[in-house]
């Protein structure tokens, strides 16, 4: 006789007494006294949702704490072996294990969390991966989570755990475009600013905070993102309704890495976003229309 499917709970540690009430008294003094601040309360429904940069086991104390005191329910995929063990496997699915049988291949896995997300499209669920994969130094990342969202038709939520700024939470919540080596670089971009808690462990490497920009600055950027390409001075001015953007803005922007100048067609010079403006744009607004 084969051996009975294990499904995903629906209640978990989230869910009862001990995550509403006694944890969430615990994080909410514990976050108070280190200087710590959850974020991402703009994130609805469900999402597959990355963590980065993760060098260090308090990666976790400090996503499980955001993750309750925002009311959000936590899952992550796990071999279905470690499921399956006497105690272990009860307190693996009780934290909310995805139990993954790789036997299954891309599409059971896909089909499980489907149907799970279906029966509680009205919870924040957010199915967590680490692409990194390690807590050491990693010399790329996982990308599981990317075909996973695509094929689930789920966003991807950004997750930061930034030693830095002493925030955790989600900052962003992705729509992939389709064309994966783009996504997957304009979401590595936005984590080169996140500063975990030994800096010299994350990839992509960190890079410093992102540029301070004013919030027309800002809206430049997020404008040309929309214009899904080049555009000149002239046609961003125009699509601003801002005639008075000068050229010291594009160049201050350009100056920081946010933009770049393309080859001039005649005397008409155009502006793109560089990886770090959409990487930046990603911290400046907590979600985006899908672009090319």
């Amino acid at each position: 006789m084969g051996k009975k499917n294990l499904e995903i709970r629906d209640r978990t540690i989230f869910d009862g007494v001990i995550g509403k009430y006694f944890l969430k008294m615990i994080f909410k003094l514990w976050f108070k006294l280190r200087g710590w601040k959850a974020i991402g309360a703009e994130q609805q429904g469900a999402g597959i949702t990355i963590a980065a940069p993760h060098t260090s086991n308090w990666d976790v104390v400090y996503a499980m704490g955001a993750a309750i005191l925002l009311d959000i329910k936590i899952y992550f995929s796990i071999k279905e072996s470690w499921c399956r063990k006497p105690i272990i496997g009860r307190i693996m699915m009780w934290l909310g294990a995805i139990p993954i049988n790789r036997e299954t291949g891309a599409k059971g896995q896909i089909d499980k969390i489907t149907q799970f997300v279906n029966r509680h499209k009205q919870e924040r669920i957010f199915i967590l991966f680490t692409p990194e994969g390690t807590r050491g130094k990693a010399e790329r990342w996982k990308t599981g989570f990317y075909h996973l969202a695509v094929g689930c038709d789920l966003p991807i939520f950004l997750a930061k755990v930034d030693f830095k700024n002493k925030e955790s939470g989600v900052f962003h919540s992705y729509q992939p475009t389709g064309n994966k080596e783009n996504d997957i670089l304009s979401i590595q971009a936005s984590y080169k600013n996140i500063q975990g808690k030994y800096p010299e462990l994350q990839y992509p490497e960190y890079e410093g905070p992102i540029p301070q920009l004013s919030e027309f600055e800002a809206r430049v950027l997020k404008t040309l993102y929309m214009a899904k390409g080049a555009a000149s001075h002239l046609e961003l001015a125009a699509k601003l309704k801002a005639q008075q953007l000068s050229a010291s803005v594009l160049d201050y922007l350009v100056e920081k890495g946010v933009l770049a100048k393309t080859d001039s067609l005649g005397n008409e010079t155009k502006y793109v976003l560089t990886f770090a403006g959409k990487g930046c744009l990603l911290h400046l607004f907590p979600a985006l229309p899908k672009a090319g």
